[in-house]
C-alpha cells in the first residue's frame, strides 16, 4: 500500500523545518566563517576580487553575529581567505574529482577543516575534522559529510600525525 499523501505532506513540513540546535560561540563563529568563504568561493567563481573585510563587516551586521566567538571567527575566515590557494591546493591531492567539482558548502568546509588541521594546532585534530563535518550535516547535500569527513582524515595523516599516533 502506497503512504498516504498526508503522511507524506507531513515528512515534508518536518525535514523543511529546521531542527533548533543549541549554538556554542565557537560554533556560530564557524557558521559565520563559513558564510564568509561561501561568499568569498562565489564571488572569487564570477571572475570578481572578493574582499574579506567588506564580507566581515556584511556578515557582524546580523544581530545574532554578537553571539559568535569573534576571535575564532577573525582567525578562521581571514586565515582560510588568506591561504585560500595553499589550502585549495592541500585538499585538491586528496580529491577523486576535480576541486571545481565540488559544492561551495562542501568546499568550504574542506577549507575550514584544513585551515584548521594545517594552521591552529591548538584545536585537536578530531575537533576540526568534526566541526567541519557537522558544519556539512547542516548546510551541505545528503552525504556530503561522508566525503568531507574522508578527505579530512587524510589531511589529518598529514599534518598530524604526531597527534594521531598519540591516541
Amino acid at each position: 500500500m502506497p503512504p498516504s499523501p498526508y503522511l507524506t505532506e507531513q515528512h515534508k513540513l518536518v525535514s523543511s523545518t529546521q531542527i533548533k540546535r543549541s549554538l556554542t560561540p565557537r560554533r556560530r563563529a564557524r557558521e559565520y566563517a563559513l558564510q564568509g568563504i561561501y561568499q568569498w568561493l562565489m564571488i572569487s567563481k564570477s571572475g570578481g576580487l572578493p574582499s574579506a573585510a567588506s564580507i566581515s563587516k556584511q556578515l557582524a551586521e546580523d544581530p545574532a553575529f554578537a553571539k559568535a566567538q569573534l576571535v575564532l571567527f577573525e582567525s578562521i575566515f581571514h586565515g582560510v581567505s588568506h591561504h585560500s590557494d595553499t589550502l585549495q591546493g592541500e585538499i585538491a591531492q586528496h580529491l577523486d574529482r576535480p576541486i571545481e567539482e565540488l559544492s561551495p558548502i562542501e568546499l568550504g568546509c574542506l577549507m575550514i577543516g584544513a585551515y584548521e588541521l594545517k594552521f591552529d594546532l591548538a584545536t585537536p585534530y578530531k575537533v576540526a575534522i568534526n566541526e567541519a563535518v557537522e558544519l556539512t550535516k547542516t548546510f551541505g547535500g545528503t552525504d556530503g559529510h561522508k566525503y568531507v569527513n574522508g578527505v579530512l582524515d587524510q589531511i589529518a595523516h598529514r599534518f598530524r600525525a604526531s597527534e594521531i599516533n598519540a591516541n
